[in-house]
């Protein structure tokens, strides 16, 4: 399969937004929980001026996204700096093929450009397979003044 990885556009928002839809609606949450939160997972215009987000593209279309931005201080281990991954959201149909390592990879060379030492996530339990497969580490849950049970930090430095 041929995939490109590149920086998502305007044009690219509905597809975006499918993405992360089906893939939240994926979540072991109840559905409640997900139709009220799915609002607050999706991209518009302005987040494409505050946040890096890049596809995953193949011959069929959007396939997967991934979006980051500089970590506050106090969701980065002590002492480091940090990119905050928002997430990586694959289309379900499109699972187990390699796409979110892929995705991640380009999450990893933003860190090297940004020079962060790292890279943090704060991820739904499901997915702790996934990040912990990427090489991350589960972060304490008192490591940090905000508290989140599934953050993941992975040193690339």
């Amino acid at each position: 399969m041929s995939m490109t990885i590149r920086p998502a556009s305007v044009d690219d928002l509905d597809a975006i937004n499918r993405i992360i839809e089906a893939a939240i609606m994926t979540w072991d949450l109840p559905e409640r929980v997900k139709r009220l939160t799915l609002p607050t997972y999706k991209y518009n215009a302005m987040d494409l001026d505050h946040l890096e987000i890049v596809i995953a593209e193949t011959d069929e279309g959007v396939v997967g996204v991934a979006a980051w931005e500089a970590a506050d201080n106090v969701d980065a281990p002590a002492n480091k700096t940090a990119m905050l991954l928002h997430g990586i959201y694959v289309d379900p149909g499109q699972h187990r093929k390699g796409i979110g390592a892929r995705l991640f990879k380009a999450a990893e060379l933003a860190v090297a450009q940004h020079r962060f030492d790292g890279v943090v996530v704060k991820a739904q339990k499901g997915s702790e397979p996934f990040y912990l497969a990427q090489g991350m580490h589960k972060l304490d849950v008192n490591d940090a003044k905000r508290e989140y049970e599934n953050r993941f930090w992975k040193s690339l430095n």
